[in-house]
């Protein structure tokens, strides 16, 4: 699954690569860039095809237009979702929740950058990310509500409590309603709210590319690992993964820096 960034084109987003950092723009402006099943598959093995390319060391996550994302396309998605057995429909919730999975298996931080309308699996997506910039106009809402379904759609009842808290996570999956950006970083959901979010977010991308690629790598999958251990569990967890840290050139390349009084300068290795 192995791929070579810098001449990948994807068909149904803009692919980007530079210095490390790829950026994917969600690009269908004309209807606030939502999702089909074609894309939803292809942003899937696109987040797999990373795990085996460490070029890249950050991902932003973008949409064209001034939105985000408006969730599945009411026509190509949720109509013929209607008409499925439930063969069909297992078979597609199962891959829509295979993006969120592989976006959490590649080893690369993932910057949502979110402006405008971040709703329905746009929001998940935001949601899946490891930061979230937002635009101070942004509404992020997971309106699976509105259209009959419950809040139990690509892992928000287990991960939306865990950025948020149980309450005001229930209070949107229940209801619907768009939580301002204002809302969003009180609550822990975006980092930060500020007036060029692509901007923000492409710093923010060129700093973690900077830095070291096996450790921020390292320190993703723990985040994620250590969600249902115990303190002792997850002490022990760190210590091993540290020391494997340890033993990489980067550790000896930020010590020899920092004794020469020079800002290290970080290989990924």
């Amino acid at each position: 699954m192995s791929f070579d960034p810098a001449t990948f084109e994807a068909a149904h987003f803009l692919w980007d690569y530079a210095d490390g950092v790829a950026t994917i723009t969600l690009n269908r402006p004309e209807r606030k860039n939502p999702l089909t099943f074609e894309s939803y598959e292809e942003l899937r093995s696109t987040f797999y095809r990373l795990d085996h390319n460490y070029s890249v060391k950050a991902v932003v996550l973008r949409g064209a237009g001034g939105n985000f994302c408006s969730g599945g396309d009411v026509h190509e998605i949720i109509g013929p979702l209607t008409r499925m057995d439930n063969d069909g429909l297992l078979k597609f919730t199962r891959m829509t929740g295979d993006l969120v999975r592989a976006m959490r298996a590649c080893p690369q931080p993932i910057i949502a950058a979110v402006e405008g309308v971040c709703a329905g699996a746009g929001a998940i997506m935001a949601m899946a990310s490891d930061m979230r910039l937002a635009a101070p106009g942004a509404k992020t809402a997971f309106l699976f509500t509105r259209v009959g379904l419950s809040g139990a759609d690509m892992g928000a009842c287990a991960i939306l409590p865990r950025l948020i808290g149980h309450g005001r996570a229930a209070e949107l999956l229940f209801t619907g309603r768009s939580m301002t950006a204002e809302e969003g970083l009180a609550w822990g959901f975006y980092n930060r709210v500020v007036d060029d979010v692509q901007a923000e977010a492409n710093a923010l991308a060129d700093s973690i590319a900077k830095g070291p690629s096996i450790a921020h790598a390292v320190t993703k999958a723990q985040l994620d690992a250590e969600w249902n251990v115990t303190i002792d569990q997850a002490l022990e967890m760190e210590a091993r993964a540290q020391a494997r840290c340890m033993e990489t050139k980067d550790f000896k390349r930020a010590y020899e820096a920092f004794a020469n009084k020079q800002a290290p300068v970080f290989e990924g290795n």
